[in-house]
């Protein structure tokens, strides 16, 4: 499987809790923080649901 870098570049404040605990779910904590998470379909699926959120990176 390949890995992804996954980057939240924008702020949880004022957004639903399931986008709120999907980017939880994922590592991801802080503005800026940056993960890298195997690509398998649930995964891409998280990411689907905060994309306006976050940064994805290819490796």
């Amino acid at each position: 499987m390949a890995k992804i870098k996954v980057t939240q570049i924008r702020s949880v404040i004022g957004r639903p809790e399931g986008q709120r605990l999907t980017l939880r779910s994922l590592g991801i904590r802080r503005m800026h923080h940056t993960v890298e998470v195997e690509a398998t379909p649930q995964v891409m699926g998280m990411i689907a649901k905060v994309r306006h959120l976050v940064r994805i990176e290819e490796q």
